[in-house]
């Protein structure tokens, strides 16, 4: 009888799916997955963090399906990791175990009045829009005149364009029906995108910045006028920039270029060199002090923000900060706080209270083992490392498929722990539900947003 390795991924994101991928590649080894994920719907922020008006970015789901599809592939809707499952009860089932459970908690600005009523972090608030059932019921205050989303990468773009557009361009999404419905009665007439470097330093892409020039009824402008870089920042970007610094330059050039005489409701306001001192107000955001910052040349040649003591203060009902996602500890696992990953040594789980021993039988994929870098396709060649990092580990250990297994299958420590775990195929019942309510209304999909609902849509067509 043939013996399969039995391999269990905790988390169903594209780090994990493109670790299944890998594995089922590997045709000299006999691999079965068994994929964990805490929602009853997989594809990790595919589903909850895309933004909703890029369908074509999430139709990298059709991948892994195919993915899912393989006879040798589960999936684990709906369980846990650390309240329905252990790290001791996956060691005592599996070979091997490969957490790629991303990062889902976000960096604070470390400023005073962070915590007032109407400060949100960017994660919440695509988490909300995106129908997370984790997010459904929070409340944000768009009746403010001014929001200001610090940060000037891709996730802050989002935030900032899914304010700045009319409800009929978001009805044409697969946004949660309750943020559509919110962001409908809006009041905004202001939103701020702010960052403390440059326009060269700008972390967005040049597809993000572009749809800024696309907006229906709000207008995009660069604060302070016409674009105009320090004579270090025209040097690097004559001499050493990247093809898409030197589009987010044009693009910038564009929107400083633009005619804002309009009687459009919404004004988007590009804010550079500028870096969030105090939030301010009585029991809830009223106003936001900024410094403005001066770009001053390193000695290894980079440009660094310094603050100036040019200080604007503005008034704001609503700011999200947007600088960066950080990882949350598991049980049982090492952790570096600081970045926010656990230690690794390509891919494989490293021990620092342990002298850095690495972890035979334990591996990490995706933003929890390099942090939160890149963009979706990123994860597939992080994942293909960690992959071949273990299966290299089983040779040169002369490790053999089942040698440390000791328990039966999970399903039965599941079904007695009366964990109401969903399988792929009733993952599909569910997509087929929210698509086809979609299609009714002229929209890719309307999202169930709360695993009750969930459950009861699956269990009621199963």
């Amino acid at each position: 009888m043939e013996k399969y390795w039995n391999i269990a991924i905790i988390g169903s994101g594209p780090a994990g799916f493109y670790a299944a991928g890998e594995l089922f590649r590997q045709e000299s080894w006999s691999i079965k997955v068994d994929m964990f994920e805490c929602l009853p719907t997989p594809f990790g922020l595919v589903r909850g963090g895309v933004a909703p008006d890029h369908q074509k970015i999430k139709s990298v789901t059709k991948i892994y399906t195919r993915i899912a599809e393989n006879e040798n592939f589960r999936f684990f809707g709906n369980v846990e990791f650390g309240r329905d499952i252990q790290q001791s009860d996956l060691m005592e089932r599996y070979d091997a175990v490969i957490y790629a459970v991303g990062s889902p908690a976000d960096r604070a600005l470390g400023i005073p009045g962070e915590e007032l009523s109407g400060s949100h972090s960017a994660t919440e608030f695509v988490a909300w829009y995106n129908g997370h059932p984790d997010f459904a019921e929070l409340k944000f205050d768009l009746s403010a005149k001014q929001a200001f989303v610090i940060g000037m990468g891709n996730v802050a773009l989002d935030v900032a364009r899914i304010l700045a557009k009319t409800p009929d361009e978001l009805a044409e999404t697969d946004i949660a029906d309750y943020a559509l419905k919110a962001l409908a009665e809006s009041q905004l007439e202001n939103i701020w995108l702010v960052g403390r470097r440059g326009p060269l330093q700008a972390a967005f892409t040049p597809s993000e910045a572009r749809e800024f020039l696309e907006l229906q009824e709000s207008d995009v402008v660069l604060e302070g006028g016409l674009l105009e870089l320090d004579p270090e920042s025209q040097h690097l970007l004559e001499t050493e920039a990247s093809k898409d610094t030197k589009k987010n330059i044009e693009i910038l050039k564009q929107i400083s270029e633009r005619d804002t005489s309009t009687n459009k409701k919404k004004h988007v306001h590009f804010l550079f060199l500028a870096s969030p001192v105090e939030i301010s107000g009585k029991g809830r955001v009223e106003k936001i002090s900024l410094i403005r910052n001066q770009l001053v040349k390193q000695a290894d040649g980079s440009l660094r923000p310094q603050a100036t003591e040019n200080k604007i203060v503005e008034e704001a009902g609503l700011i999200f900060r947007s600088i960066g996602y950080l990882g949350k500890p598991l049980p049982d696992l090492p952790f570096d706080k600081k970045s926010g990953t656990i230690p690794n040594e390509c891919g494989q789980v490293k021990d620092p209270e342990n002298g850095n021993t690495l972890r035979m039988r334990e591996y990490v994929a995706g933003w929890i083992k390099r942090g939160p870098s890149g963009v979706i396709g990123t994860n597939k060649q992080d994942a293909v490392e960690t992959v071949h990092r273990m299966l290299e580990t089983f040779m040169v250990e002369k490790m053999e498929a089942g040698q440390d297994v000791k328990s039966q299958d999970i399903t039965a420590l599941l079904e007695k722990r009366k964990v109401d775990f969903i399988s792929f195929s009733d993952w599909k019942l569910l997509d087929t539900h929210e698509i086809e309510a979609g299609q009714a209304e002229g929209r890719p999909r309307r999202k169930v947003t709360s695993v009750t609902e969930m459950l009861a849509v699956i269990r009621n067509k199963s």
